[in-house]
């Protein structure tokens, strides 16, 4: 049995298809009232491990528990409490938003007010609009709109901030915090670093198959051992050999008028500048760049770009 404090447990998980394994021996859990994302390049194997939580696709070997249930076997009682998120624009182009919800929300014992939650997603508005007629990011609103209304103890979200502007992003943002806050689970998909590093309590990074890293945000970058950078743009010129010196400092490179220092150690941007003031350097635009999960995700998957 799956224990209380854990909604999801994954182990030896393996999927093929043919000669590929797409998912290669995968272990893990997700904690009841956690942020738990995955992350990872195109082709690492998230979206088969994800499908076959969901009971979308059958493992070919390993174990699945979700709230204590196989995901394959109990199909119809783990519906009454996970909600899925999808991508796919899979609605009729002419039923209208609310009725839509309104479809949704009767497939449930105990649905959430659907008109409450079409506002909370900002789309009060569109309530009598046919679906074909809205933007990408109203037809993505609507579809975590869907997932949410069973009121599920454990969500799904794929790439949920797909397509919004700003403020709908930081709104939807604070509705998947919200989520957390009343005690329910979300489990995350994003390729969004910011994403991740902002809203995950863990995050599991896949590369070919298997989870190379699952940590807490800070513990990830903290492993990095990454450098910190100090930018900054100067007037004229300057010998930055002036910065060389400094301690911390372990390189400085110049693009143009840009500057850039890398180095290590909390001191280090207080030294940089000390340093351009005794030597009279007149800067601007400083910047401190902190590493952060995009840097743990491409020392751990590389740069090249994926298909």
């Amino acid at each position: 049995m799956c224990e209380a404090k854990n909604v999801i447990e994954v182990d030896g998980l393996v999927k093929r298809y043919g000669t590929l394994t797409a998912v290669d021996n995968v272990s893990f859990a997700v904690r009841t009232g956690e942020v738990f994302g995955m992350v990872g390049p195109n082709g690492a194997g998230k979206t088969t491990t994800v499908e076959c939580i969901e009971g979308l696709r059958e493992p070919d070997q390993g174990t699945v528990r979700v709230l204590g249930m196989r995901p394959g076997v109990d199909h119809y009682s783990l519906a009454e409490q996970i909600g899925i998120q999808f991508q796919v624009d899979a609605l009729p182009p002419r039923i209208r938003v609310g009725e839509v919800l309104e479809l949704f929300a009767s497939f449930y014992s105990s649905p959430l007010d659907w008109r409450q939650l079409l506002d909370q997603v900002g789309l009060t508005a569109k309530e009598r609009s046919p679906f074909a007629t809205l933007s990408g990011g109203q037809k993505q609103r609507v579809f975590i709109a869907l997932a949410l209304v069973n009121d599920p103890d454990l969500v799904f979200m794929d790439e949920p901030t797909t397509g919004l502007d700003p403020q709908s992003r930081r709104a939807m943002w604070e509705m998947i915090e919200d989520i957390r806050t009343r005690g329910k689970t979300v489990f995350l998909t994003t390729h969004s670093m910011e994403e991740a590093e902002r809203l995950c309590d863990r995050v599991a990074i896949m590369d070919s198959g298997r989870i190379v890293a699952l940590d807490t945000p800070d513990n990830l970058i903290a492993g990095l051992k990454a450098e910190i950078r100090v930018a900054f743009s100067i007037e004229g010129q300057m010998d930055t050999e002036i910065l060389s010196d400094v301690p911390g400092v372990t390189r400085v490179e110049q693009h143009g008028d840009r500057i850039v220092v890398h180095g290590s150690g909390t001191k280090l941007l207080g030294r940089v500048v000390s340093a351009l003031e005794s030597s009279a350097v007149s800067f601007s635009q400083l910047r401190t760049e902190e590493p952060g999960l995009e840097d743990v995700f491409l020392a751990l998957t590389g740069r090249r770009m994926r298909d």
